[in-house]
């Protein structure tokens, strides 16, 4: 039995204004030829299918096309929902698609979906969680104490009544860390998870009862408990933070219990997303420009600010998303530590600290009483502070 393991596809998703629908049709189409050609028996979709809880109407016309193509060469697929995904708009035809082989769980119910399937080594039983919260499931385990992630999960899977001599496998959207605790965070999660901490971190022996684990939610691909707990990431770069991330698709064979084989298949998008980093004319120097469709993001050397940079760089680079500085200048407000200084001073205190590093000027007595006047009407600030 082959599954390939996708997560994160974000459809819809726009990334500095630029629309990625055309690269994810194209990344789309790439994975369904992956799966024809290594005969893979069904897809794994680990939740955050959309971007937006309301999907636009060409990101639900990109999956409706997707499905429909998985249908018609015979590939199974066992979709849940993410944290982006709506619930509502998720489940919507699930009844119908599950007559052509597409099974989608969007919402828990009480109880993990379970599909099996059979191959020469007997059933094969994957168990479908959608994204859930500490809230949802105390709604049905209202004796239980449940005060975090881990352990709504963990009362998930422990009323699950799973038959550890068979095979098991399970599709998920949370956060889950290994033993070391460390996960690499990327993308659009990034700034979420790091927020909530602990609170949504999740055990991966809380998922020893499965032979595999699909997971989704972080966007940099990686390994959490061997092979047999793994994030695919997202299929395409969707952030600065991933341009170091090699794109791939897991795909797992499964043997006989206790018999796996995790194969990473690389993924070509359309247009890769590149950081380039230099002085203006170095970068634009011909020998410099390779592959100029690709999506850039640019961090000017020069000390003075280049006028007009953006359009200089689309000359040459049409499809640039962002350019910064890196100078002596920005250097220098890098090493001011705000959250120290957030701690150990007062708020007028951070506005005067704040106006000279933009201004390289004391701020006088009436533009910081204006300051503490305004931060006082806005609630940031005790006008006597």
């Amino acid at each position: 039995m082959k599954l390939l393991h996708l997560g994160d596809l974000h459809i819809g998703k726009s990334v500095n204004d630029y629309s990625m629908i055309e690269d994810q049709r194209y990344i789309l189409d790439q994975i369904l030829d992956i799966g024809a050609k290594r005969e893979v028996d069904g897809i794994l979709i680990a939740g955050d299918v959309f971007d937006k809880s309301v999907p636009s109407e060409e990101a639900v016309r990109v999956f409706d096309r997707f499905l429909c193509q998985l249908a018609e060469r015979g590939m199974k697929a066992f979709i849940i929902s993410g944290n982006h995904d709506s619930d509502e708009r998720l489940h919507f035809g699930s009844g119908l698609f599950a007559s052509h082989g597409i099974y989608i769980a969007s919402k828990y119910e009480g109880a993990l979906s379970k599909h099996t399937i059979l191959d020469e080594h007997g059933p094969l039983h994957i168990y479908l969680l959608p994204f859930v919260k500490a809230s949802q499931v105390r709604h049905f385990f209202p004796d239980q104490e449940i005060d975090s992630y881990d352990k709504a999960v963990r009362t998930v899977v422990g009323h699950a009544n799973i038959d550890e001599s068979q095979r098991n496998i399970l599709v998920a959207h949370q956060f889950v860390a290994g033993r070391s605790g460390e996960v690499e965070l990327a993308g659009s999660e990034n700034g979420a998870v790091q927020h909530v901490g602990a609170v949504e971190k999740i055990g991966a022996d809380c998922f020893d009862a499965f032979d595999y684990v699909a997971l989704g939610h972080i966007h940099s691909p990686q390994r959490v408990a061997g092979d047999r707990v793994r994030y695919s990431g997202s299929p395409l770069k969707y952030s600065l933070s991933e341009i170091s991330n090699e794109k791939s698709v897991p795909v797992i064979s499964f043997g006989k219990k206790g018999e796996l084989e995790v194969e990473l298949v690389p993924l070509k998008p359309l247009r890769d997303m590149r950081h380039l980093k230099g002085k203006m004319d170095q970068i634009l120097l011909k020998e410099n420009i390779l592959s100029p469709e690709d999506y850039i993001y640019v961090t000017l050397t020069d000390e003075s600010p280049v006028s007009d940079a953006m359009a200089i760089v689309r000359q040459h680079y049409p499809n640039a998303m962002k350019i910064d500085y890196d100078n002596s200048r920005t250097r220098e407000r890098e090493d001011f530590d705000g959250a120290r200084s957030a701690r150990e001073k007062s708020f007028r205190e951070l506005i005067s600290d704040f106006y000279q590093m933009m201004y390289g000027r004391e701020i006088s007595g009436e533009e910081a009483e204006i300051m503490m006047e305004v931060a006082g009407e806005a609630g940031v600030a005790d006008e006597t502070h």
